[in-house]
């Protein structure tokens, strides 16, 4: 397994790093090709469970959330607005659209077929786009502190867990999960995110950035426990298999869903 988690590391954080340094409009593709395989894969379990989500729209929806997080009307020109307009319009034409096709889903199903599709949506297409709103409102040096540092979580966690673990955080939603690892995923995040900072050269003060470390580790990881419940609420594994030694797209995005946001936010108080 951990062989596996390597050599898939290998393969796509290139592609990431190369995605984040050339901006947009890569980074954003980036983000909406995950995104587009996170709500596959969403849909796809919780389909499982016998909801019958609207996949189709659900997705389209997802990638609009990433359509307008790239062309935001404060950092687009004369010549994208229409598009901002366009796609503004189309997805407030696909709730009504949805609403239209619920009496063909019949049975007690419906509403939670619309739910279903909904969580999708906001889980995944609102979540990530906060990750472009960085991008496009702090640039690419930003972007590889809040990821990195994310990474820096998982890493850290996944590593002092299995060396020291001996008390379970969760053991009801993620049976794996020690609270030695929380703690080696705090670290991580800490020292990740101080050092990016320095190296980066941020001018953002320690204070602040251990502060950031610290919510993108608490984050981090309350986004993986809300996988989890998520996953075995539906009675699956993985959420899919497409990442070999890491599952599917889904338990990769699991960590940074919440992260962005907050990093985001964040951003805001310190830099404006």
């Amino acid at each position: 397994m951990l062989r596996q988690r390597v050599l898939s590391s290998i393969v796509f954080v290139p592609v990431l790093i190369a995605a984040i340094w050339f901006e947009n409009p890569w980074f954003s593709i980036v983000v909406a090709i995950a995104a587009l395989l996170g709500a596959l894969e969403f849909y796809n379990m919780v389909s499982q469970r016998g909801w019958q989500p609207f996949t189709i729209f659900g997705t389209l929806w997802t990638l609009f959330f990433i359509f307008n997080a790239y062309y935001d009307p404060s950092y687009a020109s004369e010549s994208t607005k229409l598009l901002v307009t366009f796609s503004l319009v189309t997805s407030a034409v696909l709730i009504p659209l949805l609403m239209v096709l619920l009496p063909i889903r019949s049975g007690e199903r419906t509403v939670v077929s619309w739910a279903a599709s909904m969580a999708g949506v906001f889980y995944i297409g609102w979540l990530l786009s906060y990750w472009v709103l960085i991008m496009n409102s702090y640039g690419r040096d930003w972007v590889f502190i809040a990821l990195f540092s994310t990474f820096a979580v998982d890493t850290s966690a996944y590593f002092v867990g299995r060396a020291f673990g001996r008390h379970k955080m969760a053991p009801k939603v993620s049976p794996g999960k020690t609270w030695e690892g929380a703690a080696g995923g705090l670290v991580g995040a800490l020292v990740a995110a101080v050092v990016l900072s320095v190296l980066l050269d941020t001018g953002i003060g320690y204070a602040k950035m251990v502060l950031l470390g610290f919510l993108i580790a608490v984050f981090a990881q309350l986004g993986d426990l809300a996988e989890s419940k998520l996953k075995r609420s539906v009675g699956v594994k993985e959420a899919g298999n497409l990442i070999p030694g890491h599952g599917g797209i889904l338990d990769r995005l699991d960590s940074i869903v919440f992260t962005g946001v907050v990093v985001y936010y964040c951003l805001r108080w310190f830099v404006g």
